[in-house]
């Protein structure tokens, strides 16, 4: 299981040099978009609307948008600094707390922890710790150049850290539009629901929910690949030097062409007739 983060998770006096790795990981059927004509993958390309090109990575910064089209502009080195600071601090457990305590709707991201080297002893005091006090611990931690606060608890046999959300970054309920208030509802109809509730009311267990849609995705995508309905991506052209070149220079020649100022033809010599006739 890949390493994605080390540390140290101290409480008190105890400090537990840990390893992270992702608890969870995304099943989606991921599709790729193509150009209908040619089946070739779509490419999103970054291009500066004002200067009218493409630009690479090397062009690009990171700025906050404290106004409209007003930036301050943050260089890696400013991230970086700020970034050590935060990662050269140990996670600390600062409460502990019961789960039930916790509304669902501040968990975020799963991950498990396993001790490092010379850790398993502290991981196992913890870990007891926490089994027989029923509690979780509340700790603050950098994970992606981002402080999250996190829960560590511990799942099955595992010390798992959960990121969950700060309080400001949880909308407030009463900014949900249109939530009806409280309408009286008649007891007939409350207590069905109550008793509809109750039948279908079981143990959890998660091995009995399927994603539906992504297997049926999948057999779809199986029965196509089986019957041959596939397309093959075409290869980009490799550009002929010599030919565009010459095609650059017969485009020269021909603008050149056009460009080019017409002879002026000379002035035909009209005949002064009034002075003939004074003449004659």
């Amino acid at each position: 299981m890949h390493t994605m983060w080390k540390g140290t998770i101290s409480f008190g006096l105890v400090n537990i040099p840990v390893k992270m790795h992702a608890a969870t990981e995304s099943k989606d059927v991921r599709l790729r978009k193509l150009h209908k004509e040619c089946k070739s993958p779509v490419k999103y390309e970054k291009v500066c609307p004002v200067c009218e090109r493409e630009i690479e990575a090397e062009e690009i910064v990171k700025g906050y948008e404290y106004a409209k089209n007003k930036f301050v502009i943050l260089d890696e080195e400013d991230l970086k600094a700020l970034k050590k600071e935060q990662e050269d601090r140990a996670v600390e457990i600062v409460d502990f707390v019961q789960l039930e305590d916790i509304d669902p709707i501040y968990f975020e991201k799963s991950y498990y922890l396993s001790p490092n080297e010379g850790g398993g002893k502290a991981y196992s005091l913890l870990r007891g710790a926490l089994k027989d006090t029923g509690k979780i611990g509340i700790a603050k931690m950098m994970i992606r150049s981002k402080e999250q606060l996190a829960v560590i608890r511990v799942y099955e046999n595992v010390l798992v850290v959960e990121t969950i959300h700060f309080p400001d970054e949880v909308r407030k309920v009463e900014d949900v539009p249109n939530v009806p208030e409280e309408t009286e509802i008649a007891k007939k109809e409350l207590d069905t629901a109550k008793m509809l509730i109750e039948q279908l009311t079981a143990e959890f267990d998660p091995e009995k929910y399927k994603d539906e849609y992504r297997t049926a995705l999948l057999d779809l995508i199986e029965e196509k690949k089986n019957n041959e309905e596939t397309a093959t991506a075409k290869d980009k052209p490799v550009p002929d030097n010599v030919t565009n070149l010459m095609d650059a220079l017969q485009a020269s020649l021909d603008r050149a062409k056009n460009d080019k100022p017409k002879p002026r033809q000379p002035k035909k010599k009209t005949k002064n007739i009034k002075k003939k006739r004074a003449t004659s």
